[in-house]
């Protein structure tokens, strides 16, 4: 039985939920988002909460999951998402390009230049060495830090490149010489 999908979701003061077939709408003071769930699993309110159910065992897999993915969106429209990124290096940088293009110094022999997605909001600090990407919707600030990331991932060498906050790396002792 699922444990995640049994807890009930904490409807806050201020959030509308509507449920249209497979398709839930959460509309609340940052934003509105929409998440496809699954057939199988249906969402019922009940005083202040909302409920996740399955018909069936053979949609326990998914319990689960809808009961995180409408959690991740009511999240969203009332607190929000946010994932930083720290860019280690000499000569590394982020700087912002107007509001929606995002330009990388990164080692390479050109900057690139990373447009910022809609719904997604980019703060560079001043030392343009820390990104702070923020949004309403859970999977897209994840996606966009990891695409950021992928420009230039950790090199366990030199411990140089664009990382998480927080993420540790093992760092690899280079060659040795021949004997």
């Amino acid at each position: 039985m699922s444990r995640i999908g049994k807890k009930p979701i904490p409807i806050p003061q201020g959030v509308d939920v509507q449920v249209q077939g497979n398709v839930v709408a959460v509309k609340g003071p940052k934003g509105r988002v929409e998440t496809r769930i699954p057939e199988g699993v249906t969402l019922e309110h009940k005083d202040g909460h909302l409920v996740a159910s399955r018909s069936g065992d053979d949609k326990a897999a998914v319990h689960g999951l809808v009961r995180a993915l409408v959690n991740n969106a009511v999240e969203g429209v009332t607190k929000g998402w946010s994932k930083e990124l720290e860019i280690v290096g000499i000569g590394y940088r982020a700087e912002m390009k107007g509001k929606s293009v995002v330009v990388f110094s990164l080692g390479y022999s050109h900057p690139i230049e990373l447009p910022v997605p809609e719904g997604i909001t980019i703060a560079v600090d001043a030392k343009q060495t820390r990104l702070t990407i923020s949004g309403i919707d859970r999977q897209k600030v994840g996606q966009v830090a990891a695409d950021i990331r992928g420009l230039r991932p950790p090199d366990p060498y030199k411990n140089k490149g664009v990382r998480y906050v927080g993420e540790r790396l093992k760092k690899k002792v280079g060659k040795t010489g021949a004997k």
